[in-house]
């Protein structure tokens, strides 16, 4: 399947933005495909997981880029460096490991 991408432009602004794209092969052999999305002011992360596209905000992160959704429930957090990357969920109370990936 092939996905559609509509990019609208803005003056000013189009030049400011770098995308990038990896499939990465994870555990039990699941693909997920991602784009990240870095600008001056903010970097984000689309993902495809378990046939839902999601989209996650930078966080600060010690090494590597991390991303999640800003609030104080449950969500999925992405964390890459290099060419590895883990996909956590996460709740108030803890982290859990669902996926080890490698880009492709």
């Amino acid at each position: 399947m092939r996905a559609l991408w509509l990019l609208v432009l803005v003056p000013g602004t189009a030049a400011a933005q770098q995308f990038t794209g990896a499939t990465y092969v994870c555990d039990r052999g699941v693909e997920v495909p991602a784009t990240y999305v870095n600008g001056p002011d903010q970097s984000l992360v689309v993902i495809n997981v378990d046939g839902s596209q999601i989209t996650l905000l930078g966080e600060p992160a010690a090494s590597g880029a991390r991303y999640g959704w800003p609030s104080d429930g449950s969500g999925y957090v992405w964390w890459s460096k290099g060419d590895e990357a883990m996909l956590y969920w996460k709740t108030p109370e803890a982290e859990t490991l669902l996926l080890t990936c490698r880009a492709t």
